[in-house]
């Protein structure tokens, strides 16, 4: 989804991916660790977005996962609001 839509918040992940918020905070905590995610704090939000930085490889690993997942994504994508914070 942050393939898609460039930056998220946690909140709008959750209801995107219909999951608790620990849950996606805890795996967004693990992707950053390993340097694929970036975090920027806007006020009380947590926003997150891939890493600028990530090697061309890695970004096309991600593409092509998200285009053969795209039943799975366009799902997660029709229930983004955006509008949580």
């Amino acid at each position: 989804m942050l393939s898609v839509k460039g930056e998220l918040c946690v909140c709008d992940l959750t209801d995107a991916l219909q999951l608790s918020q620990p849950k996606i905070s805890r795996h967004l905590a693990d992707l950053r660790k390993c340097g694929l995610v970036l975090d920027t704090r806007k006020g009380k939000w947590v926003y997150y977005q891939l890493h600028p930085d990530l090697p061309a490889w890695a970004l096309e690993v991600i593409k092509n996962t998200a285009i053969h997942n795209n039943e799975y994504i366009s799902e997660a994508l029709a229930n983004l609001s955006c509008e949580n914070c």
